[in-house]
């Protein structure tokens, strides 16, 4: 049989212990549910119970462990338990043979008395139990002296493990002006101790820096907002530092931090302004349309979307003379111009310019109006602008038969500028190569330098220059259009030689030429003309002439032969009339 014994230092060592048997090397929890225990032999185990508070709780044991705590740090190697036969009688004819899980390296048996140790420092979480084998052996013969039967030595948690947030550090944003106790971002940290083994690994979260913007709910880790109004503008950044400390935090407990980097994102709660109420601003009179004039800009202390603003003309007499658009890059108004200016007609406009948030969040409608206004006065700088002519072209109708020197027209410019200089006239010889006009340097009289023939030109298009006389570079230029009128100065004439052919038994009365004439004149009742004998002929009494009155064909009749020929030499018959 085995018997207890020596346990008096195990119990010194763990403070507590209890003296435990169950029969055989066998599982011993079947034996000893079963109630039939099987002699001859017994076995003692030493079990260290779990640290005690004062009020100790009824529990239910498994008599085949062993329990050691981790983490033993002293010379000696740390005692388990042991092991003891009955028929050990102390001559050391027994051996107690250990194997199994960490057997030799980890565990060792002193194979005569039975004793166990650890040789190694144990930490449970790396390793929570290990499972060997123990037998005892007749020395001399080797026989074994019972069954082998398995057991656990199991290692028993200490609080040597300070929380971890694995996750760390975190990175968090919440609106600003959010509600208090608005939920931020949810911190997580883990303990490494036994969580089903006393405190060590209960976890209560507490907030070190951060207040008073922020809390933390002290079981989940959930951060929210604690101050109201908190705004973005003022500061938008914040470090929270958040601890988790175990054993229910109480003192002695371990503890770990964590970081949390939390960020107010912007609402649009800020209207614009405009930093100035007067904008000075200038503009050429030649300026083009649509050229820039200035920039206005309305701050807005919010961001994104949120800055986003549009810029109107709301007022001033300047709205159809200008057009403001915003430059969504930069949010500023852009003033351009919207039709041309004069310096001589209008000398300063002003605006009243809007800017204003395209994009409302109704809550903030109190802190509005969400909009601005400024007033912009613009002046228009006067430049050296060219003569003008008035009208800006000129038609003239002129018969051809003008005398040289007459007066056609009078071409009028004048300076534009307060200044009004004197204009002096000239013309573009390219558009006058045949130089039939000339204008009066100082009048612009345009007059006749050459006679005019209708028949060889009867259009003149020509160009009349105006300078200012103080700064010759100021041109300006208008478009004279010339008609030459017809006047009766050319005779008809016979464009072609006529040649006719008679028998000499033609009839009295046969048409044998039909005749015709043109005219380079064109009179605006159209040609008519008049035939008849030449003097040299009108006393012939052989032929005579028919006027058709039609001013282009006429007829010569004879009284003998029907034979006729066309206008291009080719002979045929035509009955006698």
């Amino acid at each position: 049989m085995w018997t207890s014994g020596r346990m008096s230092n195990a119990k010194s060592w763990l403070g507590l212990g209890m003296s435990l048997y169950f029969w055989g090397l066998m599982d011993l929890t079947t034996t000893v549910l079963s109630g039939t225990p099987t002699p001859p032999c017994k076995l003692e185990a030493l079990l260290s119970d779990k640290p005690q508070s004062h009020s100790r709780t009824k529990r239910s044991w498994v008599w085949n462990q062993f329990f050691v705590l981790e983490e033993y740090t002293g010379t000696d190697p740390l005692y388990v338990g042991k092991l003891h036969s009955d028929m050990d009688r102390g001559d050391g004819s027994i051996k107690y043979i250990l194997s199994g899980e960490g057997a030799g390296i980890v565990f060792t048996i002193d194979d005569t008395t039975g004793d166990i140790h650890a040789i190694q420092r144990l930490d449970r979480e790396e390793r929570a139990q290990y499972t060997l084998r123990a037998q005892a052996l007749d020395r001399r013969t080797g026989r074994p002296m019972e069954p082998e039967s398995e057991f656990i030595i199991k290692i028993q948690d200490i609080n040597d493990n300070e929380p971890k947030f694995l996750d760390g550090p975190y990175v968090a944003t919440v609106p600003e002006m959010s509600p208090v106790g608005t939920s931020v971002i949810q911190v997580t940290a883990t303990d490494a101790d036994d969580p089903t083994y006393g405190n060590s690994a209960r976890v209560v979260y507490s907030i070190l820096q951060g207040q008073p913007y922020f809390s933390v709910d002290s079981k989940t880790g959930v951060i929210r907002t604690a101050l109201m109004n908190m705004d973005r503008e003022a500061k938008e950044y914040y470090e929270v530092i958040i601890q988790a400390k175990d054993m229910g935090g109480q003192l002695g407990g371990l503890a770990g931090t964590t970081t949390v980097n939390i960020t107010l994102s912007d609402v649009n709660d800020n209207p614009p302004r405009f930093p100035q109420k007067h904008y000075q601003m200038s503009v050429l009179e030649s300026a083009p349309v649509s050229s820039t004039v200035g920039r206005v800009f309305a701050k807005d202390l919010d961001e994104g979307i949120n800055a986003e603003m549009k810029y109107t003309i709301v007022d001033g007499d300047g709205a159809d003379a200008f057009d403001i658009n915003t430059d969504p890059n930069f949010q500023v108004g852009i003033i351009t111009v919207k039709k041309p200016l004069s310096f001589e007609s209008k000398k300063s406009y002003t605006l009243k310019v809007e800017g204003a948030n395209p994009h409302l969040e109704m809550r903030f409608l109190n802190l509005g109006p969400f909009q601005d206004t400024t007033t912009v006065h613009i002046s228009v700088e006067d430049v050296d602008e060219p003569p003008i002519f008035e009208p800006g072209f000129y038609f003239v109708e002129v018969p051809e038969d003008v005398a040289i020197g007459t007066t056609i027209q009078i071409i009028s410019a004048k300076d534009p500028d307060v200044t009004n200089n004197s204009i002096r006239y000239s013309i573009d010889r390219s558009s006058d190569p045949g130089r039939f006009f000339y204008v009066d340097i100082t009048t612009g009289a345009l007059m006749t330098a050459r006679p005019l023939d209708r028949e060889e030109f009867s259009w003149h298009n020509i160009t009349v220059l105006a300078m200012e006389m103080n700064n010759p570079s100021q041109v300006g230029s208008v478009s004279v259009t010339i008609k030459v009128l017809d006047v009766n100065d050319n005779a008809p004439e016979f464009p072609r030689f006529y040649e006719a052919f008679v028998c000499e038994n033609a009839k009295a009365g046969q048409l044998i030429q039909t005749v015709s004439a043109v005219d380079l004149d064109d009179p605006h009742s159209g040609q008519h003309f008049y035939y008849s004998l030449a003097p040299e002929a009108a006393n012939n009494p052989n032929f005579t002439i028919r006027d058709n009155q039609d001013s282009v064909r006429k007829q010569y009749a004879a009284k003998c032969c029907n034979f006729l020929k066309d206008d291009f030499g080719h002979q045929f018959m035509e009955p006698i009339l």
